[in-house]
């Protein structure tokens, strides 16, 4: 296997295995059912605004969030936690509109697999 696939590889892998296994096993996404149809379809197709060779995640990784501005920089609410992580500029997708107007956040749940705010993409929505 090339150099990229086995990087994009355990990228996606890490969506999956760094997910709690209650909502491996129940295939729990904590999107609205209405929701889910839509965004499945928007973070399957996102790519990294940085590297867009390499793909956001996955549903699992990715949810709507809300934000908060604090001298100038934008946080991002973690679902895990509620923790507002920061939210580097390189990672605001700017060039593709969200689904559904609002905010959404790529990032894995706190772990030691990942630095503490690790933020994989994230879309500004237009009500905010």
């Amino acid at each position: 296997m090339n150099p990229f696939c086995k990087s994009l590889q355990s990228i996606c892998l890490c969506c999956v295995s760094m997910m709690p296994v209650q909502a491996q096993n129940a295939g729990l996404h904590r999107h609205p059912p209405q929701d889910q149809l839509l965004h499945e379809k928007f973070y399957s197709t996102w790519h990294m605004p940085d590297n867009p060779a390499v793909s956001c995640c996955n549903d699992a990784d990715c949810y709507p969030t809300e934000v908060k501005y604090l001298d100038g920089n934008m946080y991002a609410k973690r679902r895990e936690d509620g923790k507002y992580i920061p939210i580097p500029p390189e990672k605001v997708e700017r060039n593709r509109d969200n689904p559904d107007g609002r905010n959404h956040l790529c990032a894995p749940p706190p772990s030691a697999s990942h630095s503490s705010d690790t933020v994989f993409c994230f879309a500004l929505g237009g009500a905010t």
